[in-house]
């Protein structure tokens, strides 16, 4: 496996696209959507415009670092007939996946880290009050984005239609789990539903480790949405992930 990812990871430098993608959009994405926030009454809901910021910034991070760049290299593996190799091999379906997606994996968590400690210190969101909430958001968001990013390869015949494959998750998740819009400023019916998105507990975690606002009971909730949609996620793989190329 450490093999696997050494490979991939350099394979993951030579894609300037990809690369610039999953370190450009987590830090300019949020900047862009700041003006409308500052339309909202965030500090009624105990928030502000930096805590609402670097929480985006990670939710991306999620989405572009990993899960959008993990797609397109499942289905490029797979087409390539590399994972099917690699079948023959000692190592099992489970860690060819997790072998694949280690880079990128490794560079969201340094990506969300580097963000946590510069937001803290430029957009003076001060430490974090719960950093376990934190560091559970982080675990959730990284597999779960791992693992959707294996399903919808499963669907996704090339990797020019990745781009379309991916798109309604990072949509949906980008506007209703919390990341341009807090669900806490939404209306109540809506913002229940929206909460159960797949990252949307991932999301959640992490702004709760910030402002400290999750009790147990929530969060224990939370946390095992969280281990559901995971579940889901890796049952979904398991059945339907294809190892021969679509073509």
């Amino acid at each position: 496996m450490r093999a696997l990812g050494r490979a991939e990871l350099a394979l993951l430098g030579r894609n300037r696209g990809v690369v610039l993608t999953a370190l450009v959009m987590p830090l300019t994405l949020p900047f862009s959507v700041r003006p409308a926030l500052g339309q909202l009454d965030l500090r009624k809901q105990g928030l502000s415009i930096g805590v609402v910021t670097v929480t985006a910034a990670i939710g991306f991070s999620f989405l572009f670092a990993v899960y959008t760049s993990l797609v397109s290299t499942y289905v490029a593996r797979r087409e390539e007939l590399v994972l099917k190799r690699l079948r023959t091999g000692e190592l099992t379906d489970a860690e060819i996946l997790t072998g694949t997606a280690l880079p990128a994996v490794g560079l969201a968590l340094a990506q969300a880290l580097l963000l946590c400690t510069g937001c803290a210190v430029l957009l003076h969101t001060g430490a974090p009050r719960a950093p376990y909430l934190i560091l559970l958001g982080l675990v959730a968001g990284l597999v779960l984005s791992a693992a959707l990013a294996a399903l919808t390869a499963s669907f996704t015949r090339s990797v020019e239609s990745g781009q379309v494959t991916a798109l309604p998750l990072v949509l949906f998740s980008m506007i209703g789990s919390g990341m341009a819009i807090p669900t806490e400023v939404l209306p109540h019916p809506l913002a229940s539903v929206c909460e159960l998105l797949p990252l949307s507990p991932a999301i959640r975690l992490v702004r709760a480790g910030w402002t400290g606002q999750l009790s147990v009971h929530e969060t224990l909730g939370t946390v095992a949405l969280a281990v559901a949609w995971i579940i889901v996620a890796v049952g979904g793989v398991r059945r339907w992930f294809r190892w021969e190329p679509r073509r």
